[in-house]
């Protein structure tokens, strides 16, 4: 309920209607001009004319307005129970029809998972029967000994019952003893390829659910089912497989160009990009040291004496366009 002028409702009285019906009650009348600042008194129903004369106007007593506007609040609750009652027997019907194809207040699209022992458990739900297909993306081998060993033994299960597992991981981490160490262990449909760079953590079950992280320390995680979302994650996922280098069960060496390694193109095409030695080991999964190392192996490579002319000789050298080609 508003008034003409103030938008506001009863329970919430202006000052000046507050004001003129305090001296209303003390006086027992006011003037009708009065409630030129404060017309909602009369809106409300706490002022009305006086009988005798229209230009004054008398107050309602508190308990009697306070009653009818209580009764008022309990009249329109009762109509908005009685609108639940006629949404729920409209719903009923409807809701014993198969959902099987739509969505359930249980089951939301987007669910914030926090600590890493939930975020496990929930990938364990995802992979249980009958999961058949595992699409996954590692950044790094990062995982404590208690994952590692969940991780393993939720793969193998899956693989046991017939599944697929595919892994990404950046090359940094083809010779790594934790990586190689997993897939001497693994039995059955797996393969792993590497590449340069790589998306954050991504886990992709049966296309139908995927996880990836919320936060920097991957103590916070995001379940995702919206379709959309995910046959987005999954396409990205297969156009970076087209690209990657196979690890496992069959390695692959990737050749080098006029001397220059894969490593070192890949560096390459980050420093022609403006980035820092920073930068370009964290984006390549190695530390700082390692990328000055193979920076100054590549200048040595191409004769370059200057960061400067490191980048035009790359641009000259064509490794760039090669490697494409080699794509």
């Amino acid at each position: 309920m508003t008034t003409r002028g103030h938008e506001h409702a009863v329970d919430e009285l202006c000052e000046a209607g507050l004001a003129l019906y305090a001296r209303a009650l003390h006086e027992g009348r006011v003037r009708s001009a009065d409630t030129d600042e404060a017309p909602c008194l009369v809106d409300f129903g706490l002022l009305h004319p006086a009988v005798e004369d229209l230009t004054w106007l008398e107050p309602v007593a508190p308990a009697a307005a306070l009653h009818r506007l209580l009764r008022t609040s309990e009249e329109r609750i009762a109509g908005e129970r009685q609108r639940e009652v006629r949404l729920a027997e409209a719903f009923e019907p409807l809701m014993r029809l198969d959902g099987r194809h739509t969505e359930t207040a249980d089951t939301p699209t987007l669910r914030i998972l926090s600590g890493r022992r939930r975020i496990n458990l929930a990938i364990t739900e995802a992979m249980a029967p009958p999961s058949r297909e595992l699409l996954a993306i590692q950044p790094h081998s990062g995982l404590t000994t208690e994952s590692q060993a969940a991780s393993l033994e939720r793969d193998q299960a899956m693989l046991d019952r017939g599944g697929r597992i595919r892994t990404l991981y950046q090359h940094t981490l083809r010779h790594s003893p934790a990586v190689t160490a997993r897939y001497e262990l693994l039995k059955g449909d797996v393969e792993v390829r590497t590449l340069d760079e790589v998306t954050e953590r991504l886990l992709i079950v049966d296309r139908t659910v995927a996880f990836i992280p919320a936060s920097k320390d991957r103590t916070l995680a995001l379940e995702v089912g919206h379709p959309a979302l995910l046959d987005y994650f999954a396409t990205a996922f297969e156009r970076l497989w087209r690209l990657a280098t196979p690890m496992y069960p069959e390695a692959v060496q990737r050749p080098s160009l006029n001397g220059v390694t894969p490593r070192q193109i890949a560096i390459a095409a980050l420093l022609v990009e403006g980035h820092t030695d920073t930068v370009i080991a964290d984006r390549l999964g190695m530390n700082v040291r390692t990328a000055r190392v193979h920076i100054a192996k590549l200048a040595a490579s191409l004769g370059s004496e200057s960061r400067a002319q490191l980048g035009y000789l790359i641009g000259q050298s064509g490794i760039l366009e090669q490697e494409q080609q080699n794509r």
